[in-house]
């Protein structure tokens, strides 16, 4: 899933830097194509790869609704690949929605 996640930013005119996560989320280390706006960029990422995962995989499969879309620093390209590829362990003792809660909250965002 996450090489096939890879290849359709690639196609849309992004670039995929870093894909991962655990059964219950994903995370998304790229750039973003310059003729999509971020709303039109993930509709095609969600579209296409649940197409792809119910005819391969899971017949029932479903995106959840909306998304989470953060900038990052070239500076913190490293740390957030790292973070990406540490899922698991990073979410052992704290859930993903957990972890977004406290994103939130520490932006002050509601």
């Amino acid at each position: 899933m996450h090489s096939y996640l890879a290849a359709i930013i690639n196609r849309t005119g992004g670039k995929a830097i870093k894909v991962g996560g655990t059964q219950d989320h994903i995370h998304i280390l790229c750039l973003l194509p310059k003729n999509l706006s971020p709303g039109e960029f993930m509709a095609k990422i969600k579209a296409n790869s649940s197409k792809w995962i119910r005819e391969k995989h899971f017949p029932d499969f479903h995106w959840q609704d909306g998304y989470g879309l953060f900038s990052v620093s070239k500076s913190d390209l490293n740390k957030v690949k790292d973070y990406i590829e540490n899922q698991l362990e990073h979410h052992y003792n704290l859930s993903a929605w957990e972890e977004f809660d406290r994103l939130l909250a520490r932006h002050q965002e509601e």
